[in-house]
């Protein structure tokens, strides 16, 4: 897909929305943490997708603490949630799926950078 001069592959796409579903949910849940999580992920989608000419030097990097913070965000949920809670939270459940989708698309889409050059 083009959006202006630039083109996003599916891949792309796909971590695009499932990056603004995850910053949603976090969203609705309120409280601090959660809203500053899903500011998060909006800054770490920015920083990855912007064409600005400083971040695009750091590509790399951004995708590595985008990951780190997904995973963080992963690890930080079981942990909170050490009580079993976790077991009953469709919602989070469901969240944490998407999050483990996004770290697969984020290699993948390492990948398709790495093959294009």
């Amino acid at each position: 897909m083009k959006i202006g001069t630039v083109t996003l592959r599916p891949v792309q796409i796909g971590i695009i929305i499932l990056t603004v579903i995850t910053a949603i949910v976090h969203f609705s849940l309120g409280g601090l943490l959660f809203t500053l999580n899903g500011l998060g992920y909006l800054a770490l989608l920015a920083a990855y997708f912007l064409p600005v000419d400083l971040l695009q030097r750091y590509h790399r990097w951004i995708r590595w603490l985008f990951a780190g913070y997904l995973l963080l965000t992963i690890v930080l949920y079981f942990v909170f949630n050490s009580d079993g809670s976790w077991l009953t939270n469709s919602l989070g459940l469901f969240t944490k799926a998407i999050e483990l989708i996004l770290l697969v698309l984020l290699a993948v889409d390492a990948r398709q950078d790495a093959a294009q050059m």
